[in-house]
Formats: C-alpha cells, sequence, structure tokens
C-alpha cells in the first residue's frame, strides 16, 4: 500500500514504529496528544502526504495505522485541525478542512494494517 492508493472508508493516524508495536502488545494505542489534549489526531486518506509534510519532516521510523472507523470504541469526531501547522507550510489547497479526532484510547482491534512510511526531507 502507497500513500497514493489508501483506502478511502478507513482514517489514518502517523506514529513511530516503536509506538505501533507497543499498542499491538498492549491492545490499545495512546498517543502524547491524548494526554495533552484530549484526543488522537488522525486524517483522512486524502490529508496524510500533506500532514507528513507538515508535521513530520525529517523524521525516520515511521508507520501508518490503517483505521476502520466503525470498529472504533471511542468517540471519533470531525473537527478543525489543532494545532495548526507552523507558518509557512502548507496543509494543501484547503487548510480550513475536517481532521478526525479520537477521543479516547485507539483500540488496536481497529487498526486493520501498518503500513511503512519513508522519511520526509525537507
Amino acid at each position: 500500500m502507497t500513500l497514493s492508493d489508501l483506502p478511502d472508508d478507513c482514517i489514518f493516524h502517523i506514529c513511530s514504529r516503536a509506538a505501533a508495536d507497543a499498542a499491538k502488545a498492549s491492545g490499545s494505542y495512546r498517543a502524547p496528544s491524548l494526554a495533552t489534549e484530549g484526543f488522537i489526531h488522525l486524517s483522512r486518506a486524502h490529508q496524510v502526504a500533506a500532514v507528513l509534510r507538515a508535521f513530520y519532516r525529517g523524521q525516520s521510523d515511521l508507520v501508518l495505522l490503517v483505521v476502520q472507523p466503525d470498529r472504533l470504541q471511542a468517540t471519533l469526531r470531525y473537527e478543525a485541525p489543532s494545532p495548526l501547522p507552523a507558518a509557512g507550510v502548507s496543509m494543501g489547497p484547503d487548510a480550513t478542512q475536517l481532521f478526525p479526532h479520537l477521543y479516547g484510547a485507539l483500540n488496536i482491534d481497529a487498526v486493520v494494517d501498518v503500513v511503512a512510511l519513508p522519511a520526509v526531507q525537507d
């Protein structure tokens, strides 16, 4: 699976391979944003590439969690991006688009695939 053929019926979360492995072992995933912002940031298929460029430049060993929304146990809401990208960083043609936010832990049985991501360079 590549970024150009992500399924439209799924949502996605970018994290380190270590975090994905720990989630698989424990049965749930808790992004740092769950403690600091109250939700886990996710993206729709057409948003993943822009999120990678905006927030993950220069990072390696990243994976994409492919999530089936109807399997989620926590509340999922579509909201404005938070936080907004840094000045000068483009999120694509429509920076006002809504992103999926998960208000609780991501139950690992909702993750249907884990895809290795290439490092995004400047």
